[in-house]
């Protein structure tokens, strides 16, 4: 798409016009009560208890566009100590639900890495919701110098 003079003056016009009056550039930004609010939905209302989950994730990340995680669960799994999916969480985000995986017991173990786009520095929360209904969270705060989500 090409934009025409006028149209680019028009847009030119019109960020400049909010930054005047003041407007926030981050309306699209998610809020941490609508991350908590997730988190109890997948909970089902359970209040989750540290332990048994461990997200890895890097202290500083340079560039917010891409940024390894990693969970992993302490689990049998099989019988009750199975655990059911984990989900991952970036409270800054538009979206604050990043991924989730789900396991069986073919799966051996319950580990896995991804990469995600962080907006700014931030928590990334993973949760984890095993066979038996009991629910683990462990949560880190990662320092973005470079946005990922337009930052």
């Amino acid at each position: 798409m090409q934009l025409t003079r006028r149209q680019m003056l028009t847009l030119t016009a019109g960020v400049a016009g909010m930054a005047v009056i003041g407007l926030p550039f981050d309306l699209a930004l998610a809020a941490v009560e609508d991350t908590e609010k997730a988190i109890m939905d997948f909970t089902g209302g359970k209040k989750p208890e540290t332990g048994k989950i461990t997200l890895t994730a890097p202290e500083i990340a340079e560039n917010g566009n891409t940024v390894p995680v990693s969970i992993s669960v302490d689990s049998a799994m099989s019988g009750d100590d199975m655990v059911d999916s984990v989900i991952i969480f970036a409270e800054g985000n538009p979206n604050p639900q990043v991924a989730t995986f789900r396991f069986s017991e073919l799966s051996g173990s319950a580990e896995a890495t991804t990469r995600m786009r962080l907006a700014k520095t931030q928590n990334v929360i993973a949760v984890a919701k095993m066979k038996d209904g009991s629910v683990f969270i462990d949560k880190k705060q990662v320092k973005v110098t470079i946005g990922g989500c337009g930052g």
